[in-house]
């Protein structure tokens, strides 16, 4: 099949919708597909199989902060989407912004079978806003701004129930798969790097996620600072993003300095496989692939409850849950399992057997699954 994929967001890894674009692109092709990628990135220009448009004016004002957040828009371009489409067997649009919308319209007209995947709930918009707690702001998005890709496609792609759910809630049923974006076979136990010798008696706790305020970063810092361990753990914060700064600033006072930095793959697998803990205190998450990761290599997570975020689906006791953005919680649950090493070590190996439902290769496939019967289905309808 010829696979067009029209991706708004797509360039520097550094966010969870780029991952999984790079992911679904890379394994279409494997599968023998030929896939046409339309994008902004401008590194991208030339090369076969990229069709690259400009990126959303960096003068407007929603542009300019995604751009402080390492982030950038994409612009359509009639042309270049048009070169795209034409002797395309299936569109799949990764976001439901300016080229996405303007990608499936298009394809649509040309009877061209279109799917879509959810990758951002409305909260990761509003909460830039101070909003993220304003119900009738969120349900806005949903029933006009998203209704408006995921009303029109043939199928749409939830990586989690729990974002169907919400979606559909506000914005109608759908002819929605709920599909995992998948955890790659390289995660999985195995010895952790040598520590230093002067670094033998820390417990290191690990969470990796980007530096915005959804993350709740914070929440971590202030429950290290109530532990009866706080002595001797070391935070390390694996990721990237605007409040780098802030962060650092505020766990300044912790005893044993944190780490700040993003990891390549190969390198993250080693610092996940030392890590005593693994922690994740986002609020608002549609699948943390970061967690899943984490888990599939042996790393015990303490999870926060959040209602908006699916991340709590992971936690396979209460000991692995937390009362959402509560520090005297987390620190509670982290001096538990520092104290239970026994206990720890049992549920290390019932999380690595856990985290093979989420095989990446299987999730790939089913993504093939859907835009094949969706585009069947199209060719049924006509």
């Amino acid at each position: 099949m010829v696979i067009v994929v029209s991706c708004d967001v797509l360039g520097e890894k550094n966010n969870g919708t780029t991952l999984a674009a790079y992911n679904l692109i890379g394994a279409l092709k494997k599968m023998g597909h030929e896939v046409r990628v339309i994008c902004s990135d401008p590194e991208r220009r030339g090369e076969s199989g990229f069709f690259v448009v400009k990126r959303l004016p960096t003068g407007r004002a929603v542009a300019a902060y995604l751009s402080k957040n390492g982030v950038a828009l994409s612009w359509p371009d009639h042309e270049v989407v048009a070169r795209a489409l034409e002797g395309a067997d299936a569109v799949h649009v990764m976001t439901p912004f300016p080229l996405g919308n303007y990608t499936a319209r298009e394809a649509i007209k040309r009877a061209i079978p279109v799917t879509a995947g959810f990758h951002c709930q409305a909260e990761n918009i509003t909460s830039h806003a101070y909003l993220k707690n304003c119900r009738p702001a969120n349900a806005l998005i949903y029933k006009i701004f998203y209704k408006k890709l995921y009303g029109k496609v043939g199928a749409v792609h939830f990586p989690t129930r729990f974002i169907r759910d919400v979606f559909e809630k506000y914005g109608g049923k759908t002819n929605g798969y709920v599909i995992s974006n998948g955890v790659g076979s390289e995660f999985t136990p195995g010895p952790a790097p040598e520590r230093s010798e002067d670094s033998k008696d820390e417990f290191r706790i690990l969470f990796i996620g980007r530096y915005s305020r959804e993350k709740s970063h914070s929440v971590l810092i202030n429950a290290v600072k109530k532990s009866k361990y706080r002595d001797r753990i070391r935070l390390i914060f694996a990721g990237d993003g605007p409040l780098k700064d802030k962060l650092k600033k505020k766990a300044s006072f912790l005893p044993i300095e944190p780490v700040f930095r993003f990891f390549g793959r190969d390198e993250l697998i080693g610092v996940i496989r030392d890590a005593d803990l693994y922690v994740h205190p986002a609020e608002i998450e549609i699948e943390a692939i970061s967690c899943l990761e984490a888990i599939a290599c042996g790393a015990v997570p303490v999870i926060a409850d959040s209602a908006r975020s699916a991340t709590r689906y992971f936690a396979l006791d209460e000991k692995n849950l937390f009362k959402n953005g509560d520090s005297d919680s987390l620190a509670s649950r982290i001096d538990w399992w520092l104290d239970h090493p026994d206990e720890k070590k049992k549920r290390s190996e019932e999380y690595a057997g856990y985290a093979r439902e989420f095989s990446f290769d299987e999730c790939m496939k089913k993504m093939e699954e859907m835009i094949k019967e969706n585009a069947a289905q199209s060719v049924r309808d006509s």
